[in-house]
């Protein structure tokens, strides 16, 4: 392969493990500035200074401060299935698993607490593209759902049918709540959070098990209606 044809990953750096080092730096050095100045406050061009790349290059690397917030979700979306990992594999019972998943989420998350306040504004936004049901979040969403959907499948659990193919986004949405409580909790290393989530793990698995119950069926089927129409 001739130099000229040498694929690029900025001006003159090739895609070569100084590319992904560049790249990296820059992240890093966003995510510092957000925690420090606040995302609002903070611009690409006091990126690329702090990072010591051209703007230029920032810009090539990530055409948007949403850019970088999209690649930060994707980096602790990996993080979080890293750390769930083990009580997937060792656990089988469903709240066990739920409650692993959820700690394991919060561990993931743990490092940007200080940052995450000052962020959520933002992201709280209904028209924001850094709001976690956006579309441009959809790939970190997904990923996610696709992570409660491994804590039903590889469970004993015995669901409902009607409610078996939506329960992962449900339990989602319920991890969102999680996240939410724990952007605003100050008690020490988020203690509280951690009593919600060993709190309501209990109370999540004893609904879907009583999911299945024939007179309670009517109910969640309700219910699943209700969800549907209200993502047309």
């Amino acid at each position: 392969m001739s130099e000229a044809s040498v694929p690029t990953t900025a001006a003159a750096e090739p895609a070569t493990a100084k590319g992904e080092q560049t790249r990296r730096l820059i992240l890093d050095t966003a995510m510092r500035l957000f925690r420090e100045r606040g995302y609002t406050q903070t611009t690409m061009r006091a990126i690329a200074k702090e990072a010591g790349v051209a703007v230029g290059n920032a810009y090539y690397y990530f055409g948007s401060k949403e850019h970088l917030i999209q690649e930060f979700y994707a980096g602790t979306q990996v993080e979080h299935r890293a750390a769930a990992t083990p009580v997937l594999r060792h656990e089988s019972d469903f709240a066990a698993r739920l409650r692993g998943v959820l700690h394991a989420g919060i561990d993931a998350n743990a490092p940007y607490h200080a940052f995450a306040a000052t962020f959520f504004k933002t992201a709280a936004e209904p028209t924001s593209p850094l709001s976690p049901f956006s579309t441009e979040s959809s790939g970190a969403r997904e990923a996610s759902i696709a992570l409660f959907r491994e804590v039903v499948e590889g469970s004993t659990a015995k669901v409902d049918p009607e409610l078996r193919a939506d329960l992962p986004e449900l339990l989602w949405l319920a991890y969102m709540g999680v996240v939410l409580y724990w952007v605003h909790d100050r008690s020490p290393e988020q203690a509280k959070t951690r009593r919600l989530i060993d709190g309501a793990t209990p109370l999540i698995d004893r609904l879907v098990g009583l999911s299945r119950l024939r007179v309670l069926r009517p109910v969640t089927r309700e219910v699943m209606q209700l969800i549907r129409s209200l993502r047309q």
